[in-house]
């Protein structure tokens, strides 16, 4: 039985379907301002764990993952979020347009994603290109009394009108303090202080707006997933995934549309990865230790150390990542990309049973990917297992993992380097051997042997080997 942890029921619930033989997941996805850090890679990494487990069970995985390139604030921190649209304001930064910054900060989040070996979503639906059916929801939420415009040109979901508002994060309506970040003051425009935008008016704004029943203005941020997320998996989502920060007020408000739009719960489970730090410390700029994908390879690491380093903790777990677990990471995935090489030379044999069910029972466990690693080490040191089954269940368990472990098999394995001064004894010993001086050849031998290398004499010249160190 594969299971995760459902937010809404604070336990661990089995994965189930609403359509036969299919997963639906939406992924909350970027907002395309900036390059995405390892913290929100951390995040998508969780939709692409479950994917793979979903699949070792034989389903089909249909994904949907937005690119918010219009409509999220510079503060966001509460239901109805204030400021500057986050793509303006970095657009007025690097003197650039709003459409420039979207399409090179999505080309690089893609990049980021195949970096990791997350796979990419079906859909990828951008919020520039889904204003037609946020408009079409909100009229439909003003049918049917959810949502009420004002007279500024806005549209303000109706708080009070669902009735299991809080039931993802614990804040109720009714302990929602008005005017929080406004020193007690509240839009008149709103019948209650929690009500929040679905569309925002504007007479000042020129760019990344459009024209509506209600006036001109843009989405808010939480519309756009309600709608994309409808529109490309239908009225019943299986799981609905993102980072913690996430579920309030994003997820709330989301679920509070879509339940609204559809009558019924949309979605089966709420799935959520816990913060990342770094060395200690939330990442950044002020601390100045955000980190990027692309900082890796500068410090001689493998992008895949990250991936491997979030599976050492669960998703749901806090996480304090640091350049030595890196470290850590990028040698342990050098040493396995090494060892399956090696077994991959080896006699066929069968995978081992009992390690690949034990590493599929700890992801069906709410993706307990420690435990799975776990087990790939005891495999890795088992004696009993031929070298032949090690590669047979590595191979086929890194479809779980997605480290690429078999990457090395093929490529010409590496001479080993000789200690300090062996390359002049042995030139040495080849000129004294074609001289016919034995006694020099022999010395010389015996010095080599000294310092770790073993000289065999064949019909092609002299051949030598490496003592491994022990």
């Amino acid at each position: 039985m594969f299971r995760l942890y459902d937010t809404r029921s604070r336990q661990p619930e089995p994965v189930g379907q609403a359509h036969r033989g299919e997963l639906r997941m939406y992924d909350c996805g970027p907002t395309v301002y900036r390059y995405a850090h390892v913290g929100n890679l951390r995040s998508y990494l969780l939709s692409d764990l479950i994917r793979r487990a979903a699949e070792r069970r034989k389903l089909q995985v249909t994904v949907c993952q937005n690119i918010t390139d219009v409509g999220h604030l510079t503060d966001d921190s509460q239901s109805d979020a204030t400021g500057e649209d986050k793509m303006l304001a970095q657009a007025r930064t690097e003197d650039r347009t709003a459409l420039e910054i979207a399409r090179y900060y999505e080309d690089a989040f893609r990049a980021d994603l195949a970096g990791m070996n997350i796979r990419p979503a079906d859909y990828s639906p951008r919020a520039s290109e889904s204003i037609e059916l946020m408009i079409d929801m909100i009229a439909e939420l003003i049918d049917t009394g959810h949502a009420y415009a004002t007279a500024d040109g806005s549209v303000l979901f109706d708080a009070r009108s669902f009735a299991g508002y809080g039931e993802l994060s614990g804040n109720r309506l009714g302990d929602l303090q008005p005017g929080h970040r406004t020193g007690g003051s509240v839009d008149s425009s709103k019948r209650f202080h929690a009500d929040w935008a679905l569309w925002k008016g504007t007479s000042e704004r020129t760019e990344l707006t459009w024209q509506t029943p209600w006036g001109t203005g843009f989405p808010g941020w939480h519309t756009e997933c309600s709608a994309m997320s409808l529109h490309h998996l239908g009225e019943h989502i299986d799981i609905h995934t993102g980072g913690i920060d996430l579920r309030f007020p994003h997820h709330e408000n989301e679920r509070a549309q879509s339940n609204s739009v559809a009558g019924h719960e949309v979605v089966r489970q709420w799935v959520h990865g816990e913060h990342l730090l770094f060395e200690g410390r939330k990442m950044s700029k002020s601390t100045g230790n955000v980190v990027l994908l692309s900082d890796l390879p500068g410090r001689g690491l493998d992008p895949l150390a990250l991936r491997l380093a979030f599976l050492e903790h669960r998703y749901r777990q806090q996480m304090n990542l640091s350049w030595d677990t890196l470290e850590a990471a990028d040698k342990t995935l050098r040493r396995w990309r090494e060892r399956v090489a090696d077994w991959a030379r080896s006699p066929s044999a069968a995978m081992s049973s009992r390690y690949a069910d034990a590493v599929a029972a700890a992801f069906d466990d709410d993706l307990d990917t420690p435990a799975g690693l776990r087990t790939l080490r005891a495999l890795e040191r088992d004696e009993a297992v031929s070298p032949g089954a090690k590669f047979e269940t590595f191979a086929h368990l890194d479809r779980l993992f997605g480290l690429d472990l078999a990457r090395d098999i093929g490529k010409p394995v590496a001479a080993p380097e000789l200690p300090d001064g062996a390359a002049d004894r042995l030139e040495a010993r080849a000129k004294a051997r074609a001289a016919s001086d034995w006694p020099a050849a022999d010395r010389l031998r015996d010095e080599l042997a000294a310092i770790g290398v073993t000289v065999t004499d064949t019909p092609q010249g002299q051949a030598w080997t490496i003592r491994a160190a022990r």
